[in-house]
C-alpha cells in the first residue's frame, strides 16, 4: 500500500523554504513521523483542524495534510518552544 504523500514528499515540502546552504528542518522519517503524530494528539484532545476536509478523516491523516500543505511548520529541533 502506497501512502500518500510519500515520506520523501513530506520532506522535501518541509524544507522547501529553507535557504540554499542552510540546514534542512528536517532530515530523517522520525522527524515526520514524531511532527505528524505530535499535531494528531493535539487535534485528538480538542484543537480545531487548520484545514477544510472532505468526509470524515482521522486525526493522523488530518495532521499529515496539514504538514504537507505547510499549515504547520516543524521547528528544528535544537529550537525552544
Amino acid at each position: 500500500m502506497m501512502i500518500h504523500p510519500s515520506y520523501k514528499e513530506m520532506i522535501t515540502a518541509v524544507n522547501s523554504e529553507i535557504e540554499d546552504g542552510t540546514v534542512p528542518v528536517v532530515s530523517s522519517r522520525y522527524s515526520i513521523v514524531m511532527a505528524t503524530a505530535k499535531r494528531a494528539r493535539q487535534i485528538i484532545d480538542g484543537d480545531e483542524p487548520l484545514i477544510e476536509e472532505e468526509g470524515e478523516k482521522k486525526p493522523l491523516s488530518i495532521a499529515v495534510d496539514e504538514v504537507y500543505h505547510g499549515d504547520v511548520k516543524i521547528l528544528p529541533e535544537e529550537a525552544d518552544i
